[in-house]
């Protein structure tokens, strides 16, 4: 591999090499990529509307940030190892299967614990009415592992298939992930659309209980939608889609051997020791990417519900009015990163490559994050008051113009979020193609740079707001920083990927 320029083939006269494998065809990807629809789907619920929801279980501000440390810290160490297992299996269901099944299975048990939080607490002894429900909050908490453990051990193989019915097409590997950020698009749409809705919980009327008002019950009856859909994608995914010849089984029994006495922490060591330079700075980039997303992930909706609309959590309705109006961006935001998601390759081949795309889109997200501060202070200086029925005058809502503004940003920004989802991950697999460690791990190391970002963010985020008054504002502005860095970086020092061709993947050099 040569330095800052494109990933080149070994040398073939040194390498034992092999047949490439076939490519599967593109409706099994497709079918295998949907599943990204149902894992979204609960994701997109829990964005939109599970900040606020931990505030009204008694979680201040400062500290809801922390609960979203879950995810990071376990992504950090299921992902890798699920991807090291899932990569060496050698079960008669295949090597992805197996996983993707539990995976699954886990996500659904999780939702069901998040759902009956409030009720579960209840039962454990919270008081009705109390600011504060400790046991509510250890439900939802012990959900919330399960889920991100789940997701991870979801999520990485079923990537990690997508490469594998790629076939080493590097062309078709990068379609496939851009089906996948499509889909992952499709289930935003699908769950924003349910979480802005107010009376979902009327499909469900089981679901409002004594310790579940209308908003949790709300919530609840998406869950009870988003299993549904998640276990019906991945069921057909499982029994129509067949993992290909080289995935079934071990690519050769010596190399399985002598992977069985590697430790997998070990063998994640020698996968960061044996990182080419490509890798490194791709994760460079991805960490500082994730460094500019993450602070608007966690406080999308609540930026709305705050600092827009003006709102106070559990004081009014004028809140719950800005996160469902943040819900309705959200849900903008997904229509466009799913029409983004399937022009990527069409831009990046106009564009000059798949890092001059990302490059771009990343200096688009600063600017998004930077009119998040002017849409702030409009809102400010556009706070009205009225009296109902001669009552005292209290707070309206924003303007049209501002309403508009921040769901113009909304919008906007899906499309450096289509990009994010598709390109970091293509890549991966594309550099990964001559490397020691298989799909699954690769992307799992991948993987640990988005998750080292969010567990920097969501410990630092809201102290750091704190720091200026308690807003949403500081966090955006040092995202916006990190976009250009990493926009920077990305244009300048990452490698282009090789040409799309099918690559040759050797036995004696250890490649899989």
């Amino acid at each position: 591999m040569e330095r800052g320029g494109e990933v080149k083939n070994p040398d073939a006269s040194s390498l034992h090499i092999q047949a490439p494998p076939e490519s599967a065809p593109l409706k099994s990807i497709i079918l295998v990529a949907a599943i990204a629809a149902g894992v979204q789907f609960g994701w997109a619920l829990q964005l939109s509307l599970l900040t606020p929801y931990v505030q009204l279980l008694g979680i201040p501000h400062t500290y809801a940030g922390y609960i979203w440390l879950c995810g990071p810290i376990s992504g950090l160490f299921v992902q890798p190892v699920v991807g090291h297992y899932s990569d060496n299996c050698t079960s008669r269901f295949g090597r992805r299967h197996p996983f993707i099944a539990a995976g699954a299975a886990l996500v659904a048990v999780a939702i069901f614990l998040i759902g009956y939080a409030a009720d579960l607490g209840h039962a454990f002894g919270d008081r009705l009415g109390n600011s504060s429900k400790p046991r509510a909050i250890t439900v939802f908490v012990v959900g919330f592992w399960i889920l991100d453990c789940a997701n991870n051990t979801l999520q990485g193989p079923c990537r990690a298939f997508l490469a594998d019915l790629s076939g080493g097409n590097s062309k078709k590997t990068s379609t496939a992930n851009a089906l996948f950020s499509f889909f992952m698009a499709v289930g935003n749409v699908l769950g924003y659309a349910a979480g802005s809705y107010t009376r979902m919980y009327k499909i469900f009327p089981f679901s409002a209980t004594k310790a579940c008002d209308v908003y949790c019950a709300n919530l609840k009856s998406c869950f009870f939608l988003s299993i549904a859909l998640l276990l019906t994608i991945t069921t057909l995914a499982l029994v129509f889609v067949r993992e290909p010849p080289a995935a079934a089984a071990a690519a050769d029994e010596s190399e399985t051997v002598k992977k069985c006495k590697i430790p997998v922490l070990g063998e994640l060591f020698v996968a960061f020791k044996e990182l080419s330079r490509p890798m490194w700075i791709l994760l460079m980039v991805t960490f500082l990417n994730w460094i500019a997303w993450f602070p608007f992930t966690l406080f999308d909706t609540d930026w709305m519900g705050r600092e827009v609309y003006g709102g106070t959590v559990g004081d009014g309705k004028l809140y719950d009015q800005g996160v469902r109006a943040g819900a309705l961006g959200l849900m903008l935001n997904s229509v466009v990163s799913g029409i983004a998601a399937l022009c990527v390759q069409f831009v990046a081949r106009k564009m000059g490559g798949l890092k001059r795309l990302w490059g771009a889109v990343n200096i688009l997200l600063a600017i998004c994050l930077g009119m998040l501060v002017l849409v702030t202070k409009l809102a400010e200086h556009s706070r009205w008051y009225a009296s109902v029925d001669g009552g005292a005058p209290t707070l309206q809502p924003p303007a049209p113009g501002v309403k508009i503004g921040a769901l113009a940003i909304f919008a906007v920004i899906g499309i450096p979020l289509a990009v994010t989802f598709s390109v970091p991950f293509a890549l991966a697999s594309i550099f990964s193609i001559h490397s020691t460690a298989g799909q699954g791990l690769s992307l799992g190391v991948l993987n640990i740079a988005i998750c080292v970002a969010q567990i920097l963010v969501s410990i630092a985020d809201g102290p750091w707001d704190a720091l200026f008054g308690g807003g949403n504002l500081p966090g955006f502005i040092i995202g916006a920083v990190a976009a250009v860095a990493s926009a920077i970086l990305a244009l300048t020092m990452l490698p282009s990927p090789p040409a799309d061709v099918v690559e040759t993947k050797s036995l004696a050099g250890g490649f899989h």
